[in-house]
């Protein structure tokens, strides 16, 4: 996933970045040519993935050429899915990468992995007939594990080998599909929120059930041909609460369910991770510190990570930073007191509480961003 530079996907870029927009701000900030501009905003009316606002049009101004344009998002949505090891959550986008309505649903059980995805799929079918009226033109699915060509997924989480994500859920819900790794897809995401990024690189550092990262770089998002990097198995280094096991393995010890077992061997009665953050904002010390480990264990690990990639900035995303923020004093600390660089750029991801939405809506709008005038011909 990357931003494209074909000329109608720079053109729709800027409309949905500066729109309404007139064609000759368009071209000086898309880099195209006037005449370049005219004719891909002629095409991408015709679709309809622009208007024009004769409303905004100057006084006295006279042709097409001082009509701004913008998005059109009354006509079309994109169809988003992410499927968690527990939860999976089912969204639709309009152009502008905004969450239009969502569901979430318990992620099936059942004997195969095609028989998950045909429930999730017609779980998925029947949400879109909540907008009878627009047209769906993609749908995106985002999970963990490796995908290969054709939409084939491994995922070890869910027991899955070559499970056909792509070809059950295009024939269940009649769309056509894309599927990407979950966290390449966040760190795409944050590329459509913030595709100023593309002149620099980051480090997307992913943590709640599962941790992971991606890469990206000039605009484009790193997808390894052996698939995304597996870094559960890395070691938390000294922990005192986490891990009563004694894995010493990071997913083990930070993830959701590895801070929920932590705490019942502390003796808390809770049922899952919300209750540790309630005990926590409570005034219960031991949740407290609970948590405050998990911070430094991240921490530690994002250091070691960025100092291997040493990209320009870094980015958090994932429950695990944004469900309790008042950790990430601690996930600073430690990862300063681990890097050898001084002073690293850190951010939080700007999805927040709603990453995984918007990850899926990042795999949803990718055809239509990177080539909106086929991927309407596809689907027409």
């Amino acid at each position: 996933m990357q931003l494209s530079s074909k000329p109608a996907a720079l053109v729709l870029r800027t409309a949905r970045l500066a729109g309404p927009i007139f064609r000759d701000e368009a071209a000086e900030q898309s880099g195209l040519s006037v005449s370049t501009v005219n004719r891909q905003v002629g095409a991408l009316l015709k679709a309809g993935l622009l208007r024009e606002r004769a409303d905004l049009a100057p006084a006295g101004a006279i042709g097409r050429p001082r009509l701004p344009f913008e998005l059109d998002v009354a006509g079309f949505l994109t169809l988003g899915i992410h499927i968690g090891y527990k939860v999976t959550s089912i969204t639709t986008h309009d152009l502008y990468h905004r969450v239009v309505g969502a569901i979430q649903i318990e992620t099936p059980a059942a004997d195969t992995p095609d028989q998950v995805l045909v429930a999730i799929g017609e779980s998925a079918r029947r949400f879109l007939t909540r907008w009878t009226g627009r047209r769906v033109l993609w749908a995106g699915v985002a999970l963990g594990g490796r995908v290969a060509p054709g939409g084939l997924v491994d995922h070890p989480r869910l027991g899955w080998t070559a499970a056909p994500v792509g070809p059950v859920i295009a024939e269940t819900v009649g769309l056509p599909v894309s599927v990407a790794s979950h966290v390449e897809a966040m760190a795409s995401a944050e590329l459509v929120v913030n595709p100023e990024q593309k002149k620099s690189s980051f480090l997307y550092f992913y943590a709640r059930e599962m941790v992971g990262t991606a890469f990206c770089v000039h605009g484009t998002i790193h997808t390894p041909a052996a698939g995304p990097p597996v870094i559960g198995h890395f070691p938390t280094g000294p922990t005192t609460l986490l891990d009563p096991e004694k894995t010493g393995q990071l997913e083990a010890a930070a993830s959701d369910t590895g801070v929920v077992d932590a705490a019942h061997a502390l003796g808390m009665t809770v049922s899952d991770i919300e209750g540790v953050h309630d005990l926590a904002r409570t005034g219960d010390a031991t949740a407290r510190a609970l948590l405050e480990e998990r911070a430094e264990v991240l921490g530690r690990t994002v250091a070691l990570i960025a100092d291997i990639f040493n990209p320009d900035h870094i980015v958090l995303g994932g429950q695990a930073f944004t469900d309790f923020p008042a950790t990430l004093p601690t996930v600073a600390t430690a990862l300063k007191a681990t890097s050898v660089v001084a002073n690293r750029d850190v951010r939080v991801s700007h999805s927040g509480s709603t990453v995984q939405q918007q990850a899926a809506g990042a795999v949803s709008l990718d055809a239509i961003y990177a080539d909106p005038l086929e991927a309407v011909a596809v689907t027409a």
